[in-house]
């Protein structure tokens, strides 16, 4: 089987990696003056574009936010068609009462969790790769 779609490996090597800084999530009508550099993800919704930036940038420039996140990648290459790894990270996260907004990259997926419980989550992430985890 394909490493990069197997729930169980994928688990066995989630390796989860905290990103420097914090982030925040904003929605604009357009890109208006923001440096492409600046911009660590765009979703173009209905209502407009969400962009996800670096706290430092978003407050320089004024923009206003609801909650500061962490952002941790999972250091395992997955398949956008795996089956599973985004429910098991996610219903974990959520028994540790913990919300995350999660984006699939191409090679990896990215988890932004409220800062303040950056390493509960990160904790919790690790427990993932136990043998003894019901996820798998």
């Amino acid at each position: 089987m394909d490493q990069t779609k197997d729930l169980n490996y994928l688990l066995q090597h989630i390796s989860p990696q905290r990103n420097p800084g914090k982030y925040v999530f904003i929605s604009l009508p357009s890109l208006k003056d923001i440096p492409e550099n600046e911009i660590i993800a765009l979703i173009r919704e209905q209502e407009g574009l969400t962009l996800v930036l670096n706290k430092v940038d978003a407050d320089r420039d004024g923009y206003t936010y609801e909650a500061v996140m962490v952002w941790i990648s999972l250091d395992v290459t997955s398949s956008l068609e795996a089956v599973g790894l985004t429910a098991a990270f996610s219903a974990a996260l959520a028994q540790a009462s913990i919300s995350c907004n999660v984006i699939a990259g191409y090679y990896h997926d990215h988890i932004f969790v409220p800062d303040a419980q950056a390493d509960q989550a990160m904790e919790v992430l690790l427990e993932l790769k136990t043998p003894n985890n019901p996820a798998k």
